[in-house]
């Protein structure tokens, strides 16, 4: 019997932990505004992520970089708003947990401004004191690993991560760490095939992927990706569903269709 959620009842962690658990793939996009935001939860979107994508994608910056925490906060207010279903995940944007009682602060806002369901922090094992704090005060912890857009300066750029072996042994560890520290799902961006699914299997709970194969437990892409309305560069790793569809929901509906029945991503969409 399928354990896929209704498009009515609320997704909590326990919805996901059951999904990965059935092999039910959970599907995730982001979202900036209100009518978007409502659009997702009518189309059955399982997880909708308030990302700091918006610098890039809204603002027009070459980077995540200079969003704000007023700016996370004001749309990851205006999304809640038009959310019933959808498990709502805002990104921490940079900078903003620089200390422990900044980033407990900063936190706090998304969940008591926002009515966030989780907050997203990129970092490996350097994190893994803040995510057990934040897990001792009741703040869910998505952990970021792979590409880590706010570090894209130290990381010499938009590059795939993993792909040498010491690489992939400390992402490992890394997401073993954070399991341990209280995380309670992990997200992988632009991993190669082999490791993401070699993670996935590791984890004991949900792995979201971008630019990480079709093994993890569900995909997220940017909205504005899917629609074809981003300025600039396509990443190799989405896919243009507006192509295809006669409407915005029916591209949304597609994305869902094929994320769930595994034909999203494909092989043009992954990294070896």
């Amino acid at each position: 019997m399928s354990t896929q959620p209704s498009k009515t009842k609320k997704i909590t962690i326990n919805t996901l932990r059951e999904m990965k658990a059935a092999k039910e793939k959970i599907t995730c996009l982001t979202a900036y505004d209100v009518s978007f935001a409502q659009l997702l939860d009518d189309a059955g979107v399982d997880v909708v992520l308030v990302g700091d994508s918006l610098g890039m994608v809204i603002q027009g910056f070459d980077s995540t970089i200079p969003v704000t925490m007023d700016e996370m906060i004001y749309h990851g207010q205006v999304v809640s708003r038009g959310l019933k279903r959808a498990f709502l995940i805002l990104d921490m944007p940079f900078m903003s947990d620089a200390t422990t009682q900044q980033a407990v602060e900063n936190a706090g806002r998304f969940m008591k401004e926002c009515g966030a369901n989780m907050v997203k922090l990129e970092g490996g094992a350097d994190q893994k004191e803040l995510v057990e704090t934040l897990t001792r005060l009741g703040i869910p912890v998505c952990a970021h690993l792979g590409l880590q857009p706010q570090r894209v300066h130290k990381l010499g750029g938009y590059k795939v991560q993993g792909r040498d072996l010491s690489e992939a042994d400390k992402m490992l560890e890394d997401a073993r760490i954070l399991e341990r520290a209280g995380a309670d799902l992990l997200l992988l961006e632009c991993v190669p095939d082999a490791l993401s699914k070699k993670l996935t299997d590791q984890a004991g709970i949900p792995v979201i992927g971008i630019g990480a194969g079709n093994k993890t437990d569900g995909q997220i892409l940017v909205l504005y990706d899917i629609l074809g309305i981003s300025s600039g560069h396509i990443p190799k790793f989405s896919k243009n569903y507006m192509q295809q569809a006669g409407s915005i929901q029916q591209a949304v509906e597609q994305y869902i269709e094929e994320v769930k029945s595994e034909r999203f991503p494909g092989k043009e969409h992954t990294f070896n």
